[in-house]
This record gives C-alpha cells, sequence and structure tokens, in this order.
C-alpha cells in the first residue's frame, strides 16, 4: 500500500487523487492533506481518510477545522498557514507527494518534499516553470523521481517508457484551443468571465481555464516539456487538437510517431504517476475510436494566442524570465477573473512585465532570485494597470522566504 501525501486537497487535481485512492484503498493511503480556504470540505476529507498530519493555507479557517474534526479519536495534527502546509508536504513516511497546489504557491511546499526525499506527482506546473533552475538540481542531489501527473506531459512519459536514450527527436503537445478556438479575433475584445470559462472538453479549476483560453497554459507546458525531458525549445512543437483524445505525441529519431491516447479524464495521469511503473486495472470507460470518430488537428493562431509566443520567449531567455512569465500571468489572470481588466489585457500585462525585466534577467537564478523576480513581476502587473493609485508592497527580503527544515509543531499552532 503505497503512502501519499496530497497538497491542494480540495481542487480539482485533489479531489480527483481522492477519488482514486477511495476506489483503490488497498492500493494507496494518505499520509496528509493540504489545502487553501475550504475548511467544510477539507474536514470531510479528514473523517474519510484519516490523515496523520492536515493543513490549511487560510490560517483564519484553522478553529474552524479543529471544530469540525474535534470528536475525532485519534486526532491528526492540524496546521495553518503556509509553514503549515510546508510540513504536510515534508511529514512522515509519503512515498509520493501529488502537488495539486494551483501557481507559484506550490513552489516551496514542492521543494520542501523534495528535500525530505519524497518522490514527487507533478501536477504543479509552476515548480518546473518559475523554479526549474532551482528544483532540478535538488531533484538529482535527493535522488528523487519527478512523474508528471498532468495529462499532455504524463502522455509524453508514457510514450518515452522504453525509448533508447537519445531516441526523442520532437515532442507535440497538443492543446484543446480552449473556449475561444472558434471565435474569430475581432471578437475577443468582447470576451467576459464567463465565456472564458466554459472550456469544451475539460473540467478545470478557474485559473488554468483562463489559461487554456489565452494557451498560455500550452505556453507554459512547453517550458515544463524542456526541464522534464530535456529538450531544446525549437524541437517542442503545439497543435491544435479540439477532441483531446490524443493527450500528447513524441516523433523518433527514425521519424516514429508515438501518441497517448484516452477520454478527456485527468484520474488516469494521476493514476499512473502514482503508481508507476506498474499499470492498475480500472472499471473506467475504455476509449472507443468509433464513438470519439474523427480526430482533426490545425496550427495554433498567433494572432488569436499571443501568450503562447511570450511563453516562448520567456523560455528561451531562460534564466529567472519563466518566474516572471508566470507570475505576471498569474496576476493578470487574478485581474481579469475579478473583471478589473479585460481579456486581451492579460497578454498586454505579461509582454510589459517581461520586457522590464530582459536587463535585469538572472541567467542562474536561486531559489531566492526565483522568490524576488516572482514578486516583482506581481507589483509590475499592478503598477501598469492602476499606475500610481495603487500602493505596491515592499518586497519581501527572499532570506525570509527559504523553506524551513522541520519546523516545530507546536509553533506552528
Amino acid at each position: 500500500m503505497k503512502a501519499i501525501t496530497l497538497l491542494g486537497s480540495t481542487g480539482s487535481i485533489g479531489t480527483q487523487t481522492l477519488d482514486i485512492v477511495a476506489q483503490y484503498p488497498d492500493q494507496f493511503r494518505i499520509v496528509g492533506l493540504a489545502a487553501g480556504r475550504n475548511a467544510e470540505m477539507l474536514a470531510q476529507q479528514i473523517r474519510q481518510f484519516r490523515p496523520a498530519i492536515a493543513a490549511i493555507s487560510d490560517g483564519d479557517k484553522l478553529a474552524e477545522l479543529k471544530q469540525a474534526v474535534a470528536d475525532l479519536d485519534p486526532q491528526p495534527i492540524l496546521l495553518g498557514g503556509e509553514a503549515g502546509i510546508i510540513e504536510v508536504a515534508q511529514y512522515g513516511d509519503a512515498e509520493a507527494v501529488v502537488t495539486g497546489i494551483v501557481g507559484c504557491a506550490g513552489l516551496l511546499p514542492t521543494i520542501a518534499a523534495i528535500k525530505a526525499g519524497f518522490d514527487i506527482a507533478l501536477a504543479n506546473k509552476e515548480t518546473l516553470i518559475a523554479g526549474g533552475p532551482a528544483v532540478m538540481p535538488l531533484v538529482e542531489k535527493h535522488g528523487v523521481k519527478l512523474l508528471p501527473a498532468d495529462s499532455e506531459h504524463s502522455a509524453i512519459f508514457q510514450c518515452l517508457q522504453g525509448v533508447p536514450k537519445g531516441g526523442l527527436r520532437r515532442i507535440l503537445l497538443t492543446a484543446s484551443g480552449g473556449a475561444f478556438r472558434d471565435w474569430p479575433v475581432d471578437k475577443l475584445p468582447e470576451v467576459t468571465v464567463a465565456d472564458a470559462l466554459k472550456h469544451p472538453n475539460w473540467s478545470m479549476g478557474r485559473k488554468i481555464t483562463v489559461d487554456s483560453a489565452t494557451l498560455m497554459n500550452k505556453g507554459l507546458e512547453v517550458i515544463e516539456a524542456h526541464f522534464l525531458f530535456g529538450l531544446d525549445y525549437d524541437r517542442i512543437d503545439i497543435v491544435i487538437h479540439p477532441q483531446s483524445i490524443i493527450h500528447s505525441l513524441i516523433e523518433l529519431q527514425d521519424t516514429s510517431v508515438l501518441a497517448q491516447l484516452g477520454w478527456p479524464d485527468m484520474r488516469l495521469p494521476l493514476l499512473y504517476a502514482l503508481s508507476w511503473p506498474e499499470r492498475i486495472y480500472t472499471d473506467w470507460e475504455r476509449l472507443d475510436l468509433v464513438k470519439a470518430g474523427s480526430l482533426t488537428f490545425r496550427e495554433p493562431d498567433h494572432q488569436k494566442y499571443p501568450c503562447m509566443q511570450l511563453a516562448y520567449a520567456a523560455g528561451r531567455a531562460g534564466g529567472s524570465m519563466p518566474a516572471v512569465l508566470n507570475a505576471a500571468n498569474e496576476q493578470a489572470v487574478a485581474l481579469f477573473l475579478e473583471e478589473k481588466i479585460k481579456f486581451l489585457d492579460i497578454p498586454r500585462l505579461i509582454e510589459h512585465a517581461c520586457e522590464r525585466h530582459e536587463a535585469d534577467n538572472c541567467a542562474n537564478p536561486s531559489l531566492d532570485d526565483i522568490l524576488a523576480a516572482d514578486k516583482w513581476a506581481r507589483q509590475q502587473v499592478l503598477a501598469k494597470q492602476f499606475g500610481s493609485s495603487v500602493t505596491l508592497p515592499n518586497p519581501v527580503p527572499a532570506k525570509k522566504l527559504e523553506v524551513p527544515v522541520r519546523p516545530d509543531l507546536a509553533q506552528i499552532g
């Protein structure tokens, strides 16, 4: 029985991971759970899966969480705040940590899990996009496995099983095209938040659904693929595949192309990341190609999806630039979801932050450099959009954001 810790347990990745654990109780058990601010759902999960430790990022919700599970015996360790999430990530005898926290907030807990020697089922793109230069050396140093748990990179990983070293020639990432794949470009200024959240194929969180609509999610996946599989950016391509049946492909040196197919269902890549190198029998709906019908492909429209090219440019620039790209995107998407900016302002604000960072791009960033770049980029987006009307917080010295090593639980609260 494999011991699992789950970060981001109340989100889309988290709930689907727990579906797998509930379906296969003889295969997996939960050691730790960490969530954002949904104390009610986290309490329900604690009751069902009985973790040894749990944390809620919103410290103000800790008292509510404790009250909701006060009758449990034995009581789990219950923590709050960022330090609590980090302690869950590095706690106990977990064999694998599923990183389902959205955004750069997942970076420090993932690093803590790596330092604790736990394998990572990576569902948090930002760990490598923003933190790749700092994270990959830690993966090597601590001898842990970094297994992709999102559909595209899992597809590539699955196709690579048995491919000899040096056999990979090119990666083809498939993209659904998001909510606006069939919209003309001249209609994009009219886009509403509700429009952007109508993904045609997948059920995902709000932020990643907007990223799909801008195709930034695919640009970010290009950067992630670069770190995971070691190819340069000229050998990583994107193709629009509206049906989302082929989850990605690889081309080998002899021009053979291998693909992984399946219904759009995040449970499959999650299960593979948790069970690798084994294959677990499931009773899930099997792929019927006749039912799927036609599989079609088209080139991405660069005029409609400028975020994609911004991501390629940031990846090629390297250093701290991908961290700036990612943070600027997170901030811009948050403003869009709050209806404070228009849809087309998202790429405009990202481009502004990246251009401002060109002169200061750090070629070999440390974790401190990455965290500082992340904070700076968010400030740049706010300043560009709101000018002097927004009060920017003073930069927090990066040393205060270092990952604590096994903090005293009593001090965390």
